[in-house]
């Protein structure tokens, strides 16, 4: 089953900055042959189901790895069982709405 999955992941006791466990959970998702843009609070990832949460999971081992004592991720995901859809589609069908409009 493929999902589609907005992730923020906080590292905690890093101090105030998080880029750089940020960018290593970036490199994770491109490991594993994922989908994926980050944005300003976090991440959207495509692909199937298991794949992405088995990168999340590394996620955090590395960042824990790194010196995390505590993380906390945030999980908003979506499945469709009538057809796939890709995160392209999804914002390509409410651009074509607004140019409508304009």
């Amino acid at each position: 089953m493929n999902v589609i999955v907005d992730l923020c992941v906080v590292p905690l006791g890093v101090g105030t900055s998080v880029s750089r466990e940020v960018a290593e959970c970036q490199k994770v998702l491109k490991s594993y042959g994922l989908s994926h843009e980050m944005h300003a609070y976090g991440t959207n990832i495509e692909g199937d189901w298991d794949t992405v949460f088995n990168a999340i999971k590394t996620c955090h081992e590395r960042i824990h790895a790194m010196g995390a004592p505590r993380i906390s991720t945030t999980i908003k995901l979506g499945t469709r069982t009538d057809r796939v859809q890709t995160m392209a589609e999804k914002i390509a069908s409410v651009e074509q709405k607004l140019a409508q409009d304009d």
